[in-house]
């Protein structure tokens, strides 16, 4: 029968990714990187033919630990949530970054997580609405407001369209619907944002981050119960004897879950989820790789620089 394959890379502190059926983009602790897929690399990395994908290194934008949350790939523009600051920035060849929107109570550009500004829905290819877990102008604000403090908010208008939820995570636009995971309740939200209504799609026995859609199903990242001085006491640890990690499979037409891939070791929190439509195994490899290194793409042109066919002087 059929078998999962899992390929496995170490970045450090890896939160926010976008893919935008070529390149994909990742959010580490000190760098926003930017990979390409090489279909005709992919055929001979390593063992020929096991990959139909091959992501392979193109643009590095270190900067000191921003916190940066969701990240997006839009036509023009990379986009994502620096959470230090409290505002959305592109990345910068002049600078650290270059902010762009903040919400309208956070009054000063300063690096004090105020309201732990973490996700961002796109629509268009433009930012849509933005997530936090309270709208605290105050350093750190935010951490007395785990509870139910939790925002979306309009990004054009800066209206906020929701308040009351439970730290909000990964909000989502899928065939004109906006999605949200109330993260410390464990559900996933239907917004409203017209009227500011919540419906409850589903209820899940994890911390909730990461979410994508594939048709008419939602996949989502459940987490165990992260730091306890930060994040404990959430409604969904006190709902649930032992909280899981893994990824779930939710209808959205009736809010069954019909799929779970639970991850019962080596990982306690995922971040972000990715559908890589059309690629049933794709790789990825480090910069600093002999592979990255070997591996050559021009238009038109693709070559393996493997030692036994380099002309020596």
């Amino acid at each position: 029968g059929e078998t999962i394959s899992v390929f496995l890379r170490r970045f450090e502190k890896i939160m926010g990714l976008d893919w935008d059926g070529t390149r994909l983009l990742l959010a580490t602790r000190h760098a926003l990187l930017v990979y390409s897929n090489s279909k005709v690399l992919a055929h001979r990395f390593r063992e020929p033919g096991r990959y139909d994908a091959l992501y392979l290194p193109r643009v590095s934008y270190p900067h000191p630990d921003l916190h940066i949350h969701d990240v997006a790939l839009g036509p023009d523009r990379i986009w994502m949530v620096n959470t230090r600051f409290n505002c959305l920035a592109y990345p910068s060849d002049e600078h650290t970054f270059e902010p762009v929107w903040r919400p309208r109570f956070i009054t000063d550009l300063v690096p004090e997580d105020r309201c732990h500004l973490n996700g961002l829905a796109m629509r268009n290819g433009q930012p849509a609405f933005v997530s936090a877990l309270s709208e605290t102008n105050t350093a750190g604000g935010w951490r007395d407001h785990k509870v139910a403090g939790g925002i979306v908010v309009d990004y054009a208008s800066g209206e906020i369209v929701v308040r009351g939820l439970t730290m909000p995570h990964s909000p989502r636009v899928h065939e004109g619907s906006l999605y949200v995971l109330n993260s410390g309740a464990g559900e996933l939200l239907r917004i409203d944002p017209d009227r500011g209504s919540t419906e409850v799609v589903c209820r899940l026995d994890g911390y909730l981050r990461g979410l994508t859609f594939s048709g008419s199903h939602a996949l989502i990242g459940l987490c165990q119960a992260r730091e306890t001085q930060i994040f404990g006491g959430m409604p969904v640890e006190i709902a649930h004897d032992r909280l899981k990690c893994g990824l779930a499979v939710i209808d959205l037409r009736s809010g069954t879950r019909v799929g779970l891939l639970e991850i019962t070791s080596g990982c306690t929190e995922l971040f972000d989820i990715r559908v890589l439509t059309g690629q049933v195994r794709p790789a990825i490899v480090h910069a600093d790789a002999p592979d990255a290194l070997e591996a050559i793409s021009v238009p038109g042109c693709y070559f393996w620089l493997r030692p036994e066919n380099v002309i020596k002087d």
